[in-house]
């Protein structure tokens, strides 16, 4: 008879999410039974998937924070698209945003957060962390792995030439902070931005 795996013993042999196991069932990606109300794969089927023949479905993210970016922002999705086509994922979508990282309403990253929710991709791929968002990456990535889908990070260190955005962001921090302080046209509020600017520029 046949050996049968549950489906959290072939996502551990396949290193993923055990989501996207049950996924890749119902898209019709692995051959499975079903028993009782859980699913168990043949071990024909997880011999298969051992040998590389299930094509992980990825969405390309970028970002840029201004509109004279728009070369760096065209460069990074089409770097991103030859990283995908290496590793022999289906890119389902390609998004891009121009906006700052601190910026929760970009479109991109609220049709990236439909391709999650809804169980379209199986891979994230961005050039940076910082590209999907400034702070609370971690979050997002729990977030997307609760779904079965991975953030898949092609660099590590952000380049020097993105540091001058980390700046900006910090300003539009500290401006938000300090508006809500003392108002937005107050007098202190500037002065404390100012200051801030200052001790940027003294760096």
């Amino acid at each position: 008879m046949t050996k049968l795996y549950r489906t959290g013993k072939v996502a551990e042999i396949l290193g993923v999410n055990r989501v996207t196991v049950i996924r890749w069932i119902k898209q019709g990606k692995i051959k499975a039974v079903r028993v009782g109300k859980e699913y168990r794969i043949p071990e024909d089927e997880v011999k298969r998937l051992l040998k590389g023949k299930v094509i992980n479905t990825a969405v390309i993210y970028a970002r840029v924070s201004s509109s004279d970016q728009r070369s760096d922002l065209e460069r990074q999705v089409e770097y991103l698209k030859e990283y995908c086509t290496a590793r022999g994922y289906n890119v389902v979508g390609i998004l891009a945003d121009i906006a700052s990282g601190l910026n929760e309403k970009r479109r991109g990253l609220k049709k990236l957060f439909e391709y999650v929710v809804n169980g379209k991709v199986d891979v994230v791929v961005i050039s940076y962390k910082d590209r999907l968002t400034r702070f609370g990456f971690r979050y997002l990535e729990e977030f997307f792995n609760s779904h079965g889908v991975r953030i898949e990070v092609v660099f590590g260190e952000e380049p020097k030439d993105l540091q001058q955005e980390l700046i900006e962001d910090l300003i539009a921090i500290v401006t938000s902070f300090a508006g809500r302080l003392y108002g937005m046209r107050s007098h202190k509020k500037k002065k404390v931005v100012e200051s801030v600017k200052q001790a940027i520029r003294d760096c």
